[in-house]
């Protein structure tokens, strides 16, 4: 089985694609990496190199959200092509949400791991605005001419059904996270621990900074402030602890401190760093969004993103609570247990088997009109 991948180096799918690969290797899954986005770090590309027999090709074209894409994705799209025919994949999986339409040889699975049309409406409340007509335009070609799509929760299969549907070939794959590197559930420290990128107001790492001077436990957020098109988010205040953006050993460090993590999170379709924080035994309090409740049910307390109030109350509850913090705790290891890269890559497998025993091959005419 050879596979095609896309990942971008900027958030949880640089994560996800890479763990994807190292189990899909073990298997013999001969894998080609292709990212785009931004250009790959020292250690990212270290880490890649990490991984036995994978392929890296690296670029750094714009991803269909970025600012003025449509000459880079034509280029990537190029690129990615070049790649297929050198490569001679049995599956191409694109971690991002354009190309999916491409005149390509190989069936295509498209992970839809987030989007601007439901971003847009957990963060402003509205619909798209006309500007990202194009966009929206775009990824409803990609997803519809591709031979099946998937999401890490079915809350977010749901909203690509509804902004880009009917996508009939679809199914819902969980991500999964190896322990290994995480430091093991210890003694734990009084503070509460924040992490993603600060830029992203999905994120809502202000609400922890504004309650934060109201708290007994310093808050500690981590995360890279600077947007790729260059704004920077503001935050701080009293009792917060800006750490900036972590490398990985860093970060698990500090999920092996805190006692509480706290993501109250606006949008959120799988929540990556609560499951890393799960699996270093920290206490669970996430934004009350469907996407989170899915993933860990009773196994985390909740709070709406935009209620401070509650936020404040929530907090100053388990930080008083060691009993409800320990028993927290200990739900979110189980539910963390079984979302393991390795139930990740079977999900995978069986759909990248399925597609090769009977490829889609498409043109260009089909894939427009799909």
């Amino acid at each position: 089985m050879r596979v095609l991948m896309t990942a971008d180096p900027i958030g949880g799918v640089w994560t996800f694609a890479l763990e994807l690969c190292a189990t899909l290797a073990r298997q013999g899954v001969a894998v080609t990496l292709a990212t785009l986005g931004a250009p790959l770090s020292a250690g990212q590309r270290c880490a890649a190199g990490r991984i036995g027999g994978l392929e890296l090709e690296e670029s750094a074209f714009r991803l269909e959200w970025m600012a003025e894409p449509e000459a880079d994705l034509r280029r990537a799209g190029e690129w990615l092509l070049r790649l297929e025919r050198r490569r001679r994949p049995d599956v191409v999986h694109l971690n991002h949400l354009a190309h999916g339409d491409l005149p390509w040889h190989a069936p295509v699975l498209i992970t839809g791991h987030s989007c601007v049309a439901s971003w847009w409406q957990a963060v402003h409340g509205t619909g798209l605005p006309e500007a990202w007509r194009a966009y929206q335009l775009r990824v409803t070609r990609s997803l519809r001419a591709a031979a099946c799509v998937t999401a890490p929760t079915a809350a977010m299969l749901a909203a690509l059904r509804r902004y880009y549907g009917p996508l009939p070939r679809a199914a819902v794959v969980p991500n999964g996270r190896d322990p290994a590197g995480l430091p093991r559930a210890g003694r734990k420290e009084p503070l509460v621990l924040c992490a993603g990128r600060l830029w992203d107001p999905a994120k809502n790492a202000q609400a922890l900074a504004a309650v934060a001077p109201h708290l007994p436990w310093p808050v500690c957020i981590a995360g890279e402030p600077v947007s790729p098109d260059g704004s920077a988010a503001r935050i701080g205040g009293d009792n917060v602890r800006l750490l900036g953006a972590l490398p990985p050993d860093e970060l698990a460090s500090w999920y092996g401190r805190a006692a509480i993590y706290a993501l109250p999170a606006r949008y959120e379709p799988f929540g990556l760093t609560a499951l890393e924080a799960a699996l270093c035994g920290c206490a669970l309090l996430l934004g009350d969004i469907p996407s989170l409740r899915e993933v860990w049910g009773d196994a985390a307390c909740y709070t709406p993103p935009d209620d401070l109030p509650a936020l404040r109350e929530r907090l100053a509850q388990l930080i008083a609570s060691g009993t409800a913090r320990t028993e927290l705790a200990r739900r979110g290891a189980e539910v963390a247990a079984r979302l393991s890269p390795a139930s990740t890559a079977a999900g995978y497998l069986r759909l990248y088997r399925k597609l090769a025993a009977s490829p889609v091959r498409r043109d260009m005419t089909h894939a427009a009109r799909a």
